[in-house]
């Protein structure tokens, strides 16, 4: 399917200063297929949005289809800031850019259809500061929080490159390293050479919901040795994969009814768990979803009672971790 391959992110940052050199590697942007013959494609297609009611023709900003590296094609001047910005006078202006992905080259009427995700650039009215000058954290990671969306039961793939492209390019005199801590036996594999994190098996939502782990960074400069440590979040999507349960195994229940039994009265309950879904809201789509139903041919059954359903979001703890599901009552 076209719509197979998905962006584990739903946005991205970026600074870019100017006079910054044709050919700069500002970020890098990854894909997570659906099946496994899939490749990915990159593209930018529609002009860059400098406000909500203003766009400019896209000169400056390219992406490699195959990669994901965005780059820039050409230097962004002190005029390309002043007619990009929208007074001279900002020392900061922010444009955004889509970019496309697809699972074949791209035509360019595939624009409105495809999947995709935005970049944020915040071009900055100053030459790139001097290496020595920037902190651990500046060198080491963009001001993105590292929180990533895998969804289950997809194949395993490559969803994050820890290495920022642009410092790398810049800050050739520093060595810079990462490392990612995790418990054992976590999903996810960190990978020296290309800095880069993948996924290692397909994840199940309703084993773990979320991973929590941390990516810590040395920068060495000479004899000089700074660290720094930032959460690295990973959270698993839902797929409609398991059918709900009855947690004692019956889907019917009896109800004996006494005489003088005040309206209201609750004379029989049955519960469904669903470790799939949580409380979906508006509520009414939750409740279409089941429905219970009083068996009977006699009319005056029908109307003198009625099945009530009420459900809470509940938390199942398999291996120890928490994740939510709904419990439905009836």
């Amino acid at each position: 399917a076209a719509l197979g391959l998905y962006f584990p992110r739903k946005e991205y940052l970026e600074n870019v200063y100017i006079d910054e050199p044709a050919g700069m590697p500002l970020l890098r942007i990854h894909a997570l297929k659906d099946s496994h013959e899939e490749v990915a494609h990159f593209h930018l297609c529609q002009n860059l949005i400098i406000s909500r009611a203003r766009s400019h023709e896209n000169n400056w900003f390219q992406i490699r289809e195959k990669t994901g590296v965005l780059y820039l094609s050409k230097s962004l001047d002190r005029e390309d800031f002043n007619m990009l910005s929208v007074g001279n006078w900002m020392p900061l202006s922010k444009v955004m850019l889509y970019v496309f992905l697809s699972s074949h080259p791209f035509q360019e009427k595939e624009c409105d259809s495809a999947t995709r995700t935005t970049v944020f650039l915040s071009l900055i009215n100053a030459t790139a500061p001097a290496c020595s000058s920037l902190t651990a954290r500046q060198l080491c990671f963009t001001e993105m929080d590292l929180s990533f969306h895998i969804k289950e039961n997809k194949p395993p793939g490559t969803f994050h490159q820890l290495q920022l492209p642009s410092v790398h390019h810049l800050c050739q005199n520093l060595s810079i390293s990462y490392k990612l801590l995790a418990a054992e036996g976590v999903p996810f594999r960190y990978n020296e050479n290309t800095t880069s994190v993948r996924v290692t098996q397909r994840l199940d939502r309703e084993e773990r919901e979320r991973y929590e782990l941390i990516a810590k960074c040395t920068v060495r400069e000479g004899l000089r040795e700074m660290q720094v440590e930032v959460p690295f979040l990973v959270n698993v999507l839902d797929e409609d994969d398991s059918p709900p349960f009855l947690p004692n195994g019956t889907d019917t229940a009896d109800a004996v009814v006494e005489f003088n039994r005040k309206e209201g009265t609750v004379l029989a309950t049955l519960a469904v768990y669903d470790a799939d879904t949580t409380p979906i809201y508006p509520l009414e789509s939750s409740r279409k979803k089941y429905t219970g139903t009083i068996i009977t041919d006699d009319p005056w059954i029908s109307e003198t009672f009625r099945v009530e359903h009420i459900f809470d979001e509940i938390h199942f703890s398999p291996n120890g971790s928490q994740v939510r599901g709904t419990r439905h009552e009836y």
